[in-house]
């Protein structure tokens, strides 16, 4: 595999780690005891902390591409056993 899409595919990792670590440690004012501004939403968040987001998607990118590389390499799930749809084959049927 070349080193492009090896970061390309991080990139993707990563990207979806994000937004699956994202809702995960958010507190609105309401929890935090935090007095709101003035039409701001409800469900805003009081202690958004956009680096811890950074590094906890980060190691879950590693995590879930590490993986898939080492599903790369040894070849663990491969296409033809994704297949939940078995055709019949011509040797099946008998004559």
């Amino acid at each position: 595999m070349k080193w492009t899409s090896i970061l390309a595919i991080y990139a993707l990792f990563w990207v979806m780690s994000a937004f699956l670590v994202l809702p995960f440690g958010v507190r609105t004012h309401d929890e935090e005891g935090i007095p709101k501004v003035l039409g701001q939403a409800d469900s805003a968040p009081a202690n958004f902390r956009p680096g811890n987001i950074a590094k906890r998607a980060t190691l879950l990118a590693l995590v879930l591409f590490g993986l898939y590389y080492a599903n790369y390499i040894n070849g663990w799930i491969m296409p033809e056993d994704l297949d939940l749809v078995q055709l019949p084959t011509d040797e099946a049927t008998p004559g």
